[in-house]
């Protein structure tokens, strides 16, 4: 099984420190960054050559939001997942993080085990 390298984008850095510490325990995860503002979040996702396998997104950010950080990174050619994490889990914004662009969307406080399982599946597949 491979380590998915990921990127993590979430203001709170209690929250950024658990989740790095529980989806390296039990998933496998190397995290290559973290950002907790949209504009750091892409200026590192935007420099050439920059290689990761997921992205994880909050919505609500110290500056700026998930949502530009979404927009941002539809632009890269790399081939990567994107997933939203975040507590505001309506149907709205769901459909909105789909729209542009992420390929899933969990709640921080139901669907953290959801997220190391789609962890582990990604890196089971070797064409993720």
């Amino acid at each position: 099984m491979r380590l998915i390298k990921t990127f993590i984008v979430e203001d709170s850095e209690l929250i950024r420190d658990n989740l790095i510490a529980t989806l390296e325990e039990l998933a496998p995860i190397e995290v290559v960054g973290t950002a907790g503002t949209e504009a750091d979040a892409v200026r590192w996702l935007e420099v050439p050559g920059q290689q990761f396998d997921l992205l994880i997104v909050d919505i609500f950010l110290e500056v700026g939001s998930g949502l530009g950080v979404l927009a941002a990174v539809s632009h890269l050619p790399h081939s990567h997942q994107v997933v939203v994490l975040t507590n505001y889990a309506t149907a709205d914004m769901r459909d909105r993080c789909m729209a542009l662009g992420a390929d899933r969307f969990f709640d921080k406080s139901d669907d953290i085990e959801a997220l190391i399982q789609y962890c582990v599946r990604m890196a089971a597949d070797e064409r993720a």
